[in-house]
């Protein structure tokens, strides 16, 4: 796309808070995209936005954007609950759909939207931003590769103290972001879903929370997320028949570890129940990553498939699938971690 205002695509941001911002500077900045309008109820965010942005247009109905002819996309980062219908109202808008994580607050919804997207050929994109990371791209190209071997499994900690949501729970919060890279990273697809929380803050949801996730191999997942943690910490261990990797997240510069450590299972010929454990201990090392913001990297790649057609690394099905999984776990959870199938 040419960095002319009559070739760029014309987007309106729906939501101006936590996430909103970011949206507005990566969409507005680029060269290829630019930002027409913004929405919000909060006429203070959107007044601190007008000192940055002047040229953009603010209104506190999102539906002003929706009736704008000139606007080609629209950016939804508004509480999970609002995402349907916004997304639904821009589908029939003629609008394509970029959604914050996650895709809606049910599986139906999420369905539909697809339906809905399709029957318009527009593009429907989520933001499962890590996808687009510097880190989760070279892991998955390490993966590809067949460097690792076969996985064995993915154990992920994702835990702060707070920011608490009042709309959705630690699930749909933060394992969102795991459950959006082990699809990636991993072609097959959960069977099995076990999960158990806790509440410790009256009248909320849960802020406490484990998920086991079970495949049709040897394959097995687990992520841990909690919002009342005493430290910040985003690491994740995936194990392969052939190299581990260490990815913490929260490393400026060294995020990903690739070690040659493993072990080699061999029977005794002396003894047939007997299986000998040989343990491999080899090199580490650091791969070079991109450092290009990862929602740069996604803005691109949104404005690419508008432009080209082309499906979407996390599109609305990439979004199904994910809240299917959290669907799941919910059920688990209220029944005390009970295994729940897919």
């Amino acid at each position: 796309m040419k960095e002319d205002e009559n070739t760029m695509l014309n987007v309106g941001v729906i939501g101006y808070g936590y996430w909103g911002p970011n949206l507005v500077r990566n969409f507005h900045e680029n060269g290829l995209s630019r930002v027409l309008a913004v929405c919000d109820i909060n006429k203070d965010r959107l007044n601190k936005a007008a000192q940055r942005y002047p040229s953009i247009r603010f209104a506190t109905d999102y539906h002003e954007l929706l009736r704008n002819s000139s606007i080609d996309a629209v950016l939804i980062s508004t509480p999970v609950s609002t995402h349907f219908p916004i997304a639904m109202e821009a589908l029939k808008a003629g609008k394509h759909v970029w959604i914050e994580k996650p895709i809606t607050a049910s599986s139906d919804e999420a369905l539909r939207l697809i339906e809905e997207a399709e029957r318009y050929k527009r593009v429907l994109m989520v933001d499962h931003t890590f996808v687009y990371t510097g880190a989760v791209r070279k892991i998955r190209e390490l993966v590809a590769s067949g460097e690792l071997g076969d996985l064995f499994y993915y154990d992920s900690v994702r835990v702060n103290l707070g920011l608490f949501q009042h709309d959705v729970n630690v699930v749909w919060d933060l394992a969102v972001h795991d459950l959006s890279i082990l699809a990636h990273l991993y072609d097959a697809t959960p069977v099995a879903v076990s999960a158990t929380g806790m509440c410790h803050v009256p009248g909320e949801a849960e802020n406490i929370a484990y998920l086991t996730l079970f495949f049709n191999s040897t394959m097995i997942a687990h992520i841990h997320v909690n919002w009342l943690a005493p430290a910040k910490i985003r690491q994740t261990l995936i194990g392969g028949s052939r190299k581990m990797i260490v990815y913490n997240d929260l490393e400026p510069s060294e995020k990903i570890k690739v070690y040659d450590k493993g072990i080699t299972a061999t029977d005794s010929p002396e003894n047939v129940y007997q299986i000998l454990i040989s343990y491999r201990t080899g090199d580490m090392y650091i791969p070079k990553l991109d450092g290009t913001e990862a929602l740069k990297v996604g803005a691109s790649h949104f404005i690419h498939c508008i432009e080209s057609g082309e499906k979407p690394l996390t599109d609305g099905r990439a979004g199904l699938e994910v809240v299917r999984v959290l669907e799941a776990a919910m059920l688990s959870m209220s029944k005390r971690g009970e295994a729940v199938e897919l």
